[in-house]
């Protein structure tokens, strides 16, 4: 395991730091990489991340971008590096990336990497012999980046205590532009892997990973956290948070098919057809394999999510929750969201017939798969996705809140809905968590994630109804506190409305 850093140690060895070129620059914008594995730590050594940096770098060199190295790097060299990786990419609009194997620590909510010429004495000496992550974050942002990608494969422990706060790195949101790829959750410990092996298992994955073609950046590192993930049994659990705008392809080759609105609802329409019969194979199943084949096979699918919560309800992750800089600890993955006697009040406003009503929504039967409320006039299942309501059965479900949340992440859901009497339609959403925010509503304040549904519903007689919700979940409860919703077809509102959370009573739990 990468272990704590020693703060007695001696001087380290002197590092190494070569400019790679990649051997054929792709035409368009510019790829950079700053790969840094640091090891001769004088009195921690770690096996593997000089051959993880090494690894990563020659894929990297393979895959167009310019490498810039640093082995067992002092924090001179450290900082030389960023320097000259931001003199690369400063004409502007490139790709800047980051990887860093080594040791690192949090201390008052921010992240240092620690060179091997370190010698950290106390919590004062932090900031002046290491290299906060924030400064790689400045860098690139100088450099005028369109993208930046920082990967972190560090041992995220804390030498110091109550002197910092908690051990682990700290949890980050991504600033704009960027792609944050942490080797473990945050305040948990990552495996430096084998000196058979020679590479620790994040980054063992990773360049297998970075060299399947075609792959999106979030199917790359969401098939990452869950080979680890199953390779660990739940003691690692990779972690991302990204503000991407656009699609990214390692794959310099690789470009995002431009298609039509209706060719791409087609496209939602198959695969979810495809998606939906692997699933009912294994949704009733027991037996966790399945559904790590099933994440294997649709990492960003249209029933991921729930294919993830089922995986966490057989095999919960042994990484511990930490809370944010914001105090607040999440509901672990997994863990029922609802227990019969639940019980919640939500205030609902018809903006266009003008009238507010409120209405009480009692769990009066639940288990792990599906949770009755009012004696059946809504089911859900443990998620909270909607299997049924006053407008038809859905399937698989209007998913409202995923496996997880984390600001920047980004999913995609599909469902069909079947009324007691009329069409059929297929809806499909993408979704995106904005931002992490104070919100009030009747039953009081609440830190809460801002998430933003858009969508189609398509029927086989009739107009497209154009989807748009604003959703705030609670994190503690993954409970949706507020939901705007606003539909239109061909342009003319049909719907504007909005619930919320008037007071909630909850049966205690253990979590």
């Amino acid at each position: 395991m990468r272990r704590l850093f020693d703060v007695a140690g001696a001087l380290a060895l002197a590092g190494t730091l070569t400019l790679s070129p990649a051997e054929a620059q792709p035409t368009g914008r510019p790829r950079v990489a700053l790969v840094i594995g640091n090891a001769a730590y004088p009195s921690s050594p770690l096996s593997n991340p000089g051959n993880d940096a090494k690894a990563v770098g020659d894929v990297l060199k393979g895959l167009g971008f310019t490498v810039i190295e640093a082995r067992d790097a002092s924090k001179a060299q450290m900082e030389q590096a960023i320097a000259q990786t931001q003199d690369l990419l400063k004409a502007g609009g490139g790709v800047g990336m980051f990887y860093f194997a080594g040791h690192g620590l949090q201390l008052d909510w921010r992240n240092y990497l620690v060179p091997v010429d370190a010698k950290l004495g106390s919590a004062r000496d932090v900031p002046r012999q290491t290299v906060d992550v924030q400064q790689v974050l400045d860098a690139f942002k100088a450099a005028g980046n369109a993208m930046s990608i920082i990967v972190l494969d560090a041992c995220r422990d804390n030498p110091f205590g109550a002197t910092g706060r908690g051990s682990g790195l700290a949890q980050m949101d991504a600033q704009w532009g960027t792609f944050l790829a942490f080797a473990t959750a945050p305040g948990n410990l990552a495996e430096d892997g084998t000196t058979e092996s020679g590479h620790s298992l994040y980054t063992q994955h990773l360049v297998l990973e970075l060299k399947r073609p075609n792959a999106r950046i979030e199917e790359v590192f969401k098939r990452v956290r869950l080979q680890v993930r199953q390779r660990t049994a739940g003691r690692q659990l990779p972690w991302e948070s990204t503000t991407l705008e656009e699609e990214f392809y390692f794959d310099p080759k690789a470009k995002p098919v431009a298609m039509s609105e209706s060719d791409r609802f087609k496209e939602v329409e198959v695969a979810l057809t495809q998606e939906k019969a692997d699933w009912d194979q294994i949704k009733a199943s027991t037996r966790a394999d399945d559904f790590y084949a099933y994440l294997r096979k649709y990492p960003d699918g249209l029933i991921s999510e729930p294919a993830k919560f089922r995986l966490d309800q057989l095999e919960q992750a042994k990484a511990v929750p930490q809370p944010g800089a914001h105090g607040v600890v999440a509901l672990p993955a997994g863990v029922a969201r609802f227990m019969a006697g639940d019980e919640w009040v939500m205030e609902h406003t018809d903006s266009l017939a003008k009238e507010t009503r409120r209405v009480t929504y009692r769990v009066t039967q639940a288990d792990n798969d599906r949770v009755v409320i009012n004696g059946g006039a809504l089911v859900l299942d443990q998620m909270g996705s909607v299997l049924k309501n006053r407008f038809g059965t859905k399937d698989p479900g209007v998913l409202v809140a995923p496996a997880d949340l984390a600001v920047g992440k980004r999913w995609r859901t599909a469902f069909t809905n079947t009324p007691a009497k009329g069409d059929k339609s297929t809806n499909f959403y993408e979704v995106r968590v904005l931002a992490f925010e104070e919100i009030t509503v009747p039953a009081g304040t609440f830190k809460a994630f801002k998430v933003e549904f858009v969508g189609q519903a398509r029927r086989p007689h009739g107009a497209d109804v154009s989807l748009s919700h604003m959703t705030w979940i609670d994190p503690t409860t993954m409970f949706a506190i507020r939901n705007d919703i606003l539909h239109r077809v061909d342009g003319r509102i049909t719907e504007q409305s909005s619930g919320q959370l008037v007071s909630m009573k909850r049966v205690p739990r253990n979590r």
